[in-house]
């Protein structure tokens, strides 16, 4: 028996990193999964053909993308049970240079395409007998940093959104929860990593577990919000940093 036997999840940006591994975790243990990716070829050959995993290549930042997406699903699996809103996009450097463009891009992606998602969402996860919907924030949901402005803005208003709507729909036994990766080394952040060795040594130690995260420690959290194992948590960050928020 699998953790999400017979359950209908979404899973956006999951062409890779983060994304791809919970769409795999989630399809291992029982869920149909519509996995979501910008790049037609990229998610094809990522998640093309695995067990329990339809593609779909749609940028959630297009307009009419999430009703198309909430459609395919509700189509495809008839129903849905959890959504996962793990696409996003990467700092735009410091404030004063940050041009209307960069932030709205940010904007655009981080938590108005996840907000059309969720809304979309809502009436069909009220059908669920375990709604769920996971938000995925980022260190920057909690914390400032240089060349962040337009980054961690939208991170917080990812937690923001969380909360109210675990406030409205908690009497519809939907549970919304903002799960919160630390340094993770994935396709996003390898730049740092060809490029930035100082960032790459400040993360790993500022964490007390001494290294970056990878997606493989980030599915695992993702499966626990999605199961009946979390259908008394709502309205709450999940950290999973090893350890950096803490530290010093």
């Amino acid at each position: 028996m699998g953790k999400l036997d017979n359950r209908v999840a979404i899973v956006t940006g999951a062409a890779s990193g983060m994304g791809e591994a919970i769409a795999r975790l989630f399809a291992a243990e029982g869920a149909k999964v519509l996995a979501v990716g910008r790049s037609t070829n990229k998610i094809h050959d990522v998640l093309g053909g695995v067990s329990n995993i339809e593609t779909m290549a749609r940028s959630v930042g297009e307009e009419g993308a999430a009703q198309a997406i909430i459609e395919q699903a509700a189509t495809s699996f008839e129903g849905l049970d959890v959504l996962v809103n793990n696409a996003g996009a990467g700092g735009a450097g410091p404030t004063e240079h940050i041009t209307d463009e960069d932030w709205r891009a940010n904007f655009d992606l981080n938590i108005d395409a996840m907000f059309r998602l969720c809304r979309e969402a809502i009436p069909h996860l009220r059908n669920s007998a375990a709604g769920r919907i996971i938000n995925i924030g980022s260190a920057m949901s909690m914390m400032g940093g240089p060349g962040m402005g337009a980054y961690a803005a939208s991170k917080h208003a990812v937690v923001g959104l969380s909360r109210t709507l675990a406030c409205e729909l908690g009497a519809d036994g939907i549970t919304v929860n903002t799960l919160i990766p630390g340094a993770i080394h994935t396709q996003m952040t390898q730049g740092i990593f060809d490029n930035d060795q100082d960032m790459v040594d400040h993360w790993a130690q500022k964490a007390p577990l001494g290294r970056w995260g990878t997606p493989d420690d980030i599915a695992p959290p993702a499966l626990f919000l999605a199961s009946d194992d979390a259908g008394f948590i709502t309205g709450t960050n999940l950290v999973v940093d090893g350890g950096a928020a803490v530290s010093p």
